[in-house]
C-alpha cells in the first residue's frame, strides 16, 4: 500500500486520487490530507508508476513547475516549492467518501471508516 501526502495540494487531493488509481490500477482511500492506494491482486503496486502519473497530473494542469513529488519508504510527498496559490475548496460539505481497501464500504466519516477498518483486523 503507497501513501500520497497531499498537504501542498488539498483542492486537488479527490481528483489526483481519481486519476492516479485508474493510471496504476489501485484502489484509493481517501483521508483528511491524504490518499492510499491499495493494490487490486496481489502485486505490488509500482511506486514510480505512481509518481509517473502524479507528474503527469500536474503537467495537465501546468503547474508543475510549482511542485515537487519526492518518495520516501511507502509514502509520496507533494510538496509546493514556491508560494504558488491554488484555488481553495469551498467550506460547503463535499461528497467525499472514504472507501475500505478490504470490502469496499463507504462512508463520508473518517471516524466510522477508521472503525469500520477495525473489524477486519479483530
Amino acid at each position: 500500500m503507497i501513501t500520497v501526502d497531499c498537504k501542498g495540494i488539498p483542492s486537488l487531493k479527490s481528483p489526483l486520487a481519481v486519476y492516479t488509481s485508474d493510471q496504476v490500477g489501485a484502489v484509493p482511500a481517501l483521508k483528511i490530507n491524504e490518499f492510499m492506494l491499495a493494490p487490486l491482486s496481489e502485486e505490488e503496486i509500482d511506486s514510480a508508476g505512481v509518481i509517473k502519473a502524479i507528474k503527469s497530473f500536474l503537467e495537465s494542469l501546468s503547474i508543475e513547475k510549482h511542485f515537487a513529488v519526492i518518495q520516501k519508504k511507502d509514502t509520496i510527498s507533494i510538496i509546493p516549492l514556491d508560494d504558488y496559490k491554488l484555488e481553495e475548496r469551498p467550506t460547503q460539505p463535499t461528497d467525499q467518501f472514504f472507501s475500505c481497501v478490504h470490502c469496499g464500504h463507504l462512508t463520508q466519516f473518517e471516524t466510522v471508516h477508521r472503525n469500520h477498518m477495525k473489524i477486519h483486523y479483530l
